[in-house]
């Protein structure tokens, strides 16, 4: 069986807490044997196949262009796919589940998508909050108060606990 794929997606521009929520990630992800997701580029991203990469996890980063100029270090392949935000589709069908660490108008998308497959668990870390008409939350992810209770969480449900 391979390794569960966990995406994690986040801001290009994120605050110091995202990137430090989204390294410890990496390393929880990297050492529980799971393949890392993530855009392959800056911000969250970056911060993400730097805590991977840094346990020796095996990290995919998922690119919107085709210039290897915009990449990350830390990633263990790239996949370009000159689709722009189109790959956000790529990235979340991809995985077994989601890790949305903040927030952005890309993370909303991914969020979106990742929900609108089904069956795809998501897990926010300091993300987005969705309400209905009504102001009434919509329950479109599981909100997890740590790095570690978002991979704990991501794992679980990506194992079908």
């Amino acid at each position: 069986m391979p390794p569960i794929q966990i995406a994690v997606c986040g801001p290009t521009d994120c605050t110091d807490t995202d990137a430090a929520h989204a390294r410890e990630v990496g390393r929880l992800l990297a050492r529980a044997g799971a393949t890392v997701l993530c855009g392959g580029g800056r911000g969250v991203m970056a911060a993400v196949a730097d805590g991977a990469s840094a346990e020796n996890g095996l990290v995919i980063g998922i690119r919107p262009d085709a210039d290897p100029s915009g990449i990350c270090e830390g990633l263990s392949a790239v996949l370009y796919t000159n689709m722009g935000e189109a790959r956000n589709t790529i990235l979340v069908r991809s995985a077994d589940a989601v890790i949305v660490v903040g927030g952005s108008w890309g993370t909303l998308s991914e969020l979106a998508l990742a929900n609108h497959r089904g069956d795809t668990p998501v897990i926010t870390l300091g993300g987005w909050k969705i309400l209905d008409a009504d102001d009434n939350p919509i329950d479109a992810a599981i909100a997890a108060t740590s790095p570690l209770v978002a991979v704990r969480t991501a794992l679980a449900r990506a194992r079908g606990a």
